[in-house]
């Protein structure tokens, strides 16, 4: 086995674990919360997630891809790009204070001053690790990663139901947060070794400024239009309806983020070292993009044929509202990581510039999608966000297929026949929970009838028709 294919495998592996572990005690902790909590309590925290989310880009202002990039990046260059996030985090934080009842203007919630201005906080606590996190993921450190990030959201999870518990309502969830972020960064500074030189180069500066600038912008095209959805329901609708989205599309993104991004920390550093082999990126590239959808496609497919006993048994009827959301929402998130995959390949080519204009094309799209399924409600931006995913889909393969020779029609005819067999598994399931929804009264037995019968369908079909992703899988279990 090669060196890269075995440093690849090793940091899917530990990548793996740090990602479903912490999204499983997340998971966990986000149940318990949903039983003590309030739909509308969860849409107040959702209701500020693109301000975070912008706060957060302009922080880090794709310095930290920069630094991944770059090859054999010196002290000088860490050192700087530190104190660019630190002065950066004070910056955004002072702003975000004094915006805060603008913010809560807009939404009509005088108590998202004082959220706001809590939560913002969580700016400079990561400000102070995020070289020492962007140094373990250029080096594919994951094992220390997952010995950094399970513990820190044990200790916030804790934290955050004994607050719901004693009554503090959307305080657990602040406070949560809050404690999780100063766990992990404390973990980072011990475990990493490294510290900051009183140093800032400004000639290093500029140099992974010009790269990263755009993908800031980029970023935050992507936040604010990620967050569409979440805006225009908090302003129209009432906060429930805000939880209740957020419910939905947090569930969807659950196997969808646990997935991808086990092998999102891998792939930007790997196609890094391959960047200019393009026979070998594109053999590498089309074996993990079929890996993910083979492994995202049927379950959230799956999921959605199940989501009534699935909603109702994890987080009780009064979520239930959520249910068909989140149905719609799976069919958009099965391309999420592909999106993710077409322009990473940008990203080490060197074509940030490509990657902003690609952004941009596509956030007008979805302006002109939101404006027009507006007008149908709430189930009309569901579907609208349904047709920009595959219009999106085609966009980025079309443009990064240029420097894999590898074509979005290719792709496409990559991808289609996992997501059929996905598709025909979750019908199964679909008609067997219609069969026997009456006649089972409990609902964790319907999801294990249901999830063992389409994932049984599922492998079955995956076996007959011989596919690659099935048997890469099985080579990875053997080797670990």
């Amino acid at each position: 086995m090669s060196q890269l294919k075995q440093k690849a495998l090793s940091g899917i592996f530990w990548s793996g674990l740090q990602q479903f572990g912490k999204q499983g005690i997340g998971f966990i902790v986000s149940i318990v919360l949903a039983r003590l909590l309030l739909p509308e309590e969860f849409g107040l925290i959702a209701m500020i997630g693109i301000f975070m989310g912008i706060g957060a880009s302009l922080m880090d202002a794709g310095l930290g891809s920069s630094l991944i990039r770059t090859e054999n990046p010196t002290q000088e260059d860490y050192s700087t790009v530190f104190y660019y996030n630190l002065i950066g985090s004070v910056a955004m934080y002072v702003l975000l204070f004094a915006t805060a009842p603008l913010i809560a203007d807009f939404y009509n919630q005088e108590i998202l001053i004082s959220i706001i201005r809590w939560y913002g906080i969580i700016f400079i606590i990561n400000a102070f690790a995020m070289i020492q996190n962007t140094r373990l993921t250029k080096l594919m450190d994951f094992k220390t990663q997952m010995q950094i990030y399970l513990p820190s959201t044990i200790i916030g999870g804790l934290v955050g139901i004994i607050m719901a518990y004693l009554g503090y309502g959307v305080w657990s969830l602040v406070y949560m947060a809050i404690i999780q972020a100063i766990a992990s960064t404390l973990q980072l500074w011990f475990y990493s070794k490294w510290k900051p030189s009183w140093v800032f180069n400004k000639y290093k500066f500029k140099h992974h400024f010009k790269y990263g600038y755009k993908l800031t912008l980029s970023g935050l095209l992507d936040v604010v239009f990620v967050n569409a959805y979440t805006i225009i329901i908090g302003k129209f609708f009432a906060p429930a309806q805000v939880g209740f989205y957020n419910r939905a599309n947090s569930l969807k993104q659950l196997p969808v983020t646990n997935i991808s991004a086990v092998l999102n920390k891998v792939t930007f550093p790997l196609f890094a070292e391959i960047k200019d082999d393009t026979v070998r990126l594109k053999s590498v590239y089309k074996r993990i993009m079929q890996m993910v959808i083979f492994l995202v496609a049927p379950v959230l497919l799956i999921m959605a044929a199940l989501a009534e006993p699935l909603f109702r048994f994890l987080f009780t009827e009064k979520w239930l509202p959520a249910v068909p959301y989140f149905q719609i929402l799976c069919w958009n998130g099965i391309l999420y990581p592909i999106h993710a995959y077409n322009l990473t390949i940008l990203n080490v080519k060197g074509r940030s510039d490509l990657f902003l204009k690609l952004e941009i094309v596509k956030k007008i799209m979805i302006v002109l999608v939101v404006v027009v399924s507006f007008q149908f409600g709430i189930y009309g931006l569901l579907y609208g966000a349904v047709f920009t995913s595959v219009v999106g889909f085609l966009i980025n393969t079309h443009y990064s297929g240029k420097y894999l020779n590898y074509p979005a029609l290719e792709q496409t005819k990559d991808l289609l026949p996992i997501i059929f067999m996905a598709f025909i598994a979750s019908a199964f399931v679909y008609f067997e929970e219609l069969f026997f929804k009456d006649k089972i009264n409990y609902d964790a037995i319907r999801l294990l009838i249901g999830g063992l019968l389409g994932g049984g369908i599922y492998l079955l079909l995956a076996a007959l028709f011989k596919m690659n992703s099935l048997t890469e899988l099985k080579n990875i279990i053997r080797k670990r």
